[in-house]
């Protein structure tokens, strides 16, 4: 039920933004019911089937947490307890969820998680972004954006029109410090230079 009326929502936006040649990205988000998972994305896009006017929009903070199935555990492609020494593993799902959702990507959001949520309930956790140096993110944020901006023949698909840091969830103190855009900043120049971005 749910599901039809966030896919009847999205027909309607859909509808106004062709009126005003504007396209729309929905981001795929583990607490939000109907974008909780990653196969649950895939089908609300099918569902909606405005590909030239709704795509979806990737954080990799959020899509990362889509591996792990916090709110979806049925569709989840890593293992409870994942040791993350295992990078071949990582990759893997990584690579299969990217192919299921690269197709539909339109805007991509460069950022770190690690890998844990805050919230309770069925629907209700969320995730934390890191900093791009932070010890405990997860992500190789230059080699993992790459499945993002690569077709599946390795070359970069350009289906984002841009990129950009997502830097949600964090003080004050942390946005006015200097360090946290030098850092941000040499993580975005080396996305872009590992991929081809001009």
């Amino acid at each position: 039920m749910n599901t039809k009326r966030i896919t009847d929502t999205f027909r309607e936006a859909c509808h106004i933004a062709d009126e005003h040649g504007e396209r729309l990205a929905a981001e795929g988000e583990i607490c939000w019911g109907g974008m909780h998972s990653w196969k649950r994305m895939v089908q609300l896009l099918e569902a909606v089937d405005r590909p030239k006017t709704l795509g979806f929009q990737a954080d990799m903070a959020h899509t990362l947490l889509f591996t792990l199935g916090y709110n979806a555990p049925e569709d989840r492609l890593l293992p409870e307890q994942f040791d993350w020494s295992r990078r071949d593993r990582l990759e893997q799902s990584l690579g299969l969820l990217t192919s299921a959702l690269r197709p539909w990507t339109v805007d991509l959001h460069i950022a770190q998680n690690d890998a844990t949520v805050k919230g309770s309930g069925s629907h209700d956790k969320t995730g934390r972004h890191c900093l791009p140096n932070d010890p405990v993110g997860k992500l190789n944020i230059v080699k993992d954006s790459g499945y993002w901006m690569h077709d599946p023949k390795g070359e970069p698909n350009r289906a984002v029109q841009h990129i950009c840091w997502d830097e949600c969830m964090f003080s004050n103190s942390v946005m006015t410090d200097q360090r946290t855009w030098r850092d941000i900043l040499a993580t975005m120049v080396a996305v872009r230079e590992a991929h081809g971005w001009d």
